[in-house]
């Protein structure tokens, strides 16, 4: 018999009787739950949504960045209730000079420089001997130098980062933000001069000015700008005045881009940011683009009582009709010279401002304002504190007699 008309085996199941179970064409529906249960888990989403939107509206102040800083930077500081940390002895008195260190007090003494973080550890204790000393910090790092002596210091990561001795007299020293230090010193057969160091203190550029007497110099954040600040005769009259550099092309024989009458006004406080030169005078203040342009506002009418050019994008001056008293205006001034103004009716003892906050001290209480005057915290009971320090994430540390304590929102 040939193969191909074999005929295949047939494969029988070992048991006849059983049969393959039929697939089910249609499949089970899914259990579904209560509707009551649906409409509770809707209400429930729906009043989550609310009270989430009624918090970001009534906390927006609050609940920001700044707080998420605030609680990573000082997450391991003790902190009672109100937010107050332990205070710790400063090893001063009110007579020195105070400014913060990248998020740690800074204190200045006429024989020693401390550095003291949030806990009162002690990370510099540098002697030194200066008569007048005066701190300027960029944030990240402070310079300290003797007004009118020789010696000059500047620190940063909690250390000692360079020092300079044997300097003609100092008139003045600045940080920009990239670390580039500006010096003004007494220089014989001169009125002044202005030396720029890079960010490894090394001299880059000397101006010696001969025509008028050199007050103060700043570089601008960025590098590229150098502000020089003078004071001279005028028609009989003494006048101040600013002249800007330009350093992308400077060299040799250097000479103002442009100079900028600012009055007869006295020059308290300069900053140079980015784009502008900020001169706070006793008369008033100016903002000086690079450009040659200003614009500003005038207190001459009123009394200066206290001043800060430390906020992002703004200045604050506390003026008053005189020069003592409880009644007094807190003016917030902006770049283009916009101003909003606070009415107060109570003894300040301090202000300070650093990022987007403003703070005032009084007798008993710390109020910290946004930019726009906006209260965004009180802490009361702060008698005996005679000065705050504002930090850009909204902290501040109050300074008493002998003690210093940090105070986060």
């Amino acid at each position: 018999m040939n193969e191909q008309n074999r005929q295949k085996p047939k494969i029988q199941p070992l048991n006849p009787s059983a049969r393959q179970p039929e697939a089910d064409p249609s499949p089970k529906p899914r259990r579904k739950l209560p509707r009551f249960l649906v409409r509770l888990a809707a209400t429930l989403v729906v009043l989550a949504v609310a009270v989430g939107l009624v918090g970001a509206v009534a906390f927006r102040d609050r609940l920001n960045v700044d707080s998420v800083k605030r609680w990573f930077h000082y997450r391991s500081l003790i902190r009672s209730d109100s937010g107050r940390a332990e205070s710790f002895p400063y090893g001063g008195e009110l007579t020195d000079t105070f400014a913060v260190l990248d998020g740690d007090l800074l204190v200045c003494s006429r024989n020693a420089i401390s550095l003291y973080s949030g806990s009162g550890a002690q990370y510099i204790n540098q002697s030194a001997g200066m008569e007048n000393p005066v701190v300027n910090t960029n944030g990240s790092l402070a310079v300290v130098y003797d007004a009118g002596g020789s010696e000059l210091y500047v620190l940063g990561q909690r250390s000692l980062v360079w020092a300079a001795e044997g300097l003609e007299s100092i008139l003045s020293a600045r940080l920009n933000k990239n670390g580039q230090l500006t010096v003004v010193t007494q220089a014989s057969g001169y009125r002044g001069t202005v030396t720029v160091y890079d960010a490894s203190y090394s001299p880059v550029m000397r101006i010696d000015l001969s025509s008028a007497f050199v007050m103060d110099a700043a570089l601008s954040d960025d590098g590229h700008t150098l502000g020089i600040l003078t004071v001279g005769q005028s028609d009989g009259a003494f006048t101040t005045s600013l002249e800007l550099y330009d350093m992308t092309y400077a060299s040799g024989e250097y000479k103002p881009d442009f100079t900028c009458r600012l009055g007869g006004g006295v020059v308290l406080e300069t900053r140079h940011t980015a784009g502008a030169v900020w001169s706070l005078a006793d008369r008033g203040l100016t903002v000086t683009g690079h450009d040659g342009r200003s614009s500003g506002v005038s207190w001459a009418d009123k009394h200066l009582r206290r001043y800060t050019l430390s906020g992002d994008g703004f200045a604050a001056a506390l003026l008053g009709k005189f020069r003592a008293g409880s009644q007094a205006e807190l003016w917030v001034v902006d770049s283009q010279g916009q101003r909003r103004i606070l009415e107060l009716n109570e003894q300040v003892m301090s202000i300070s401002a650093a990022g987007r906050y403003l703070a005032v001290l009084t007798g008993d209480r710390l109020d910290i304002y946004t930019d726009q005057l906006e209260l965004y915290d009180t802490l009361e009971g702060t008698q005996g504190a005679r000065t705050v320090l504002l930090m850009p994430d909204g902290s501040a540390i109050l300074i008493s007699a002998d003690s210093a304590g940090f105070y986060i929102p």
